[in-house]
């Protein structure tokens, strides 16, 4: 099948008024001008699909409202609806372990990792390609045991390492994130500093178990080919320490000095596309954009919103050395690259045929998904119409893009 009249983002260039073939779940051919038969794509530019890294959505899906429980099967299948018409078609959903979490609470062990058995299970249901991303909590020192189990079982694809107790990392600037706090829970400062203070001290552990914690993730990791990444660095030795551990992707780096040594020491750095597309992070930390300027992003992630990953590419690819390739490079390429994930990723013969069809105009969209050449999200928009298996042929006579 022929995608035709379209404008290709490939790694080097776009490709106006050109033509992609679909074969099965691949992408058979790529010409520099449209073709008279299979769907007229009205113009409209061709990404690879999106990838990614870490959606904090599945547990909100999960529980919407506090104490309110919906099953995996129903979060799920909005989930996988709302990646797709973002034009995501590899997602990892970041499920979390925890210290304080009671049992059976969000977060806990025991509902995080049913919540990854359920996850791994019902996701050939999916329109969208979903793995797994645990992120453990190393002041959360039972979860070890239980993360190390789901590893062996091959049920987890990607584990960060974390320490969200207040004072450091994501939460460093204490009275900001108090303020937070009471404005989420809608209470005092006075109250929200009581919480804060009894987090403090729930959380804080010795530094020699921190880092065995630390190693004996990090050994399982490299044990069993997942992928290892850390997580709010605010310092250029916690850089220092993850790139010894092998971490291979530093999310969401709170200051610009860490995310410079990531990056001498060869890690991704990821951050989320709802900071890069808004200009700032929410808790006051590292911008994507300052970031992307001084040429330290590699990696956009949807974070809590994935809609926001195309937005915050077409933004930055103003300001990219590479324009449009360039920043598109940071939800495909780039992401694919750190993830090991070698046949997805750029639009190329032989590749996954996983697609993202986008519209511009007053507002910029989505207007089809297709994962592994299925689509799996439209707007209806389309002019021309998808031949039937049967009816896909080849083309010869094209000018084929190497």
């Amino acid at each position: 099948m022929w995608l035709s009249n379209l404008s290709l983002v490939l790694p080097d260039r776009v490709v106006e008024n050109g033509a992609l073939r679909i074969e099965g779940d691949r992408i058979a051919e790529i010409a520099d001008r449209p073709m008279t038969e299979g769907m007229d794509c009205g113009g409209r530019l061709l990404f690879p699909g999106f990838i990614d890294m870490h959606g904090d959505m599945i547990e909100i899906e999960m529980e919407p409202r506090a104490r309110v429980d919906f099953p995996m099967e129903v979060a799920l299948s909005h989930l996988d609806a709302r990646l797709a018409a973002a034009g995501v078609t590899t997602a990892y959903a970041a499920v979390s372990f925890s210290r304080g979490a009671k049992e059976g609470e969000r977060r806990s062990f025991e509902h995080t990792s049913q919540t990854i058995r359920t996850l791994h299970a019902l996701r050939g249901h999916c329109r969208v390609d979903h793995r797994i991303h645990a992120r453990f909590d190393i002041t959360f020192d039972n979860a070890v045991a239980v993360l190390a189990a789901l590893i062996k079982d091959e049920q987890v694809d990607l584990v960060s390492v974390m320490d969200h107790t207040p004072g450091q990392g994501q939460y460093r600037d204490i009275e900001r994130h108090i303020t937070l706090v009471a404005a989420r829970e809608g209470i005092s400062e006075m109250e929200a500093r009581q919480i804060v203070a009894t987090r403090i001290a729930e959380r804080t552990r010795p530094q020699e178990i921190l880092l065995e914690n630390l190693r004996q993730v990090s050994e399982l990791c490299r044990a069993h080919g997942v992928a290892l990444a850390s997580h709010d660095d605010d310092t250029a030795e916690k850089a220092h320490l993850m790139a010894e551990m092998g971490a291979a992707i530093s999310e969401f780096p709170v200051i610009v000095e860490a995310a410079e040594v990531a990056a001498e020491r060869g890690m991704f750095n990821a951050m989320g596309a709802p900071n890069a597309m808004r200009g700032q992070s929410y808790s006051g930390n590292l911008s994507a954009r300052e970031a992307h300027a001084r040429g330290l992003l590699h990696i956009l992630a949807a974070d809590y919103h994935p809609a926001a990953m195309l937005a915050a590419v077409m933004i930055l690819a103003e300001s990219d050395p590479k324009g449009l390739p360039g920043a598109a490079a940071l939800v495909t390429a780039n992401p694919a690259k750190a993830l090991g994930l070698s046949d997805r990723g750029h639009l190329a013969p032989g590749l996954r045929a996983d697609l993202a069809l986008v519209e511009r105009g007053p507002i910029t969209r989505v207007a089809a998904t297709f994962v592994a050449g299925e689509m799996v999200h439209s707007l209806g928009r389309l002019r021309g119409r998808v031949p039937a298996r049967s009816e896909w042929r080849e083309t010869a006579g094209v000018t084929v893009l190497s």
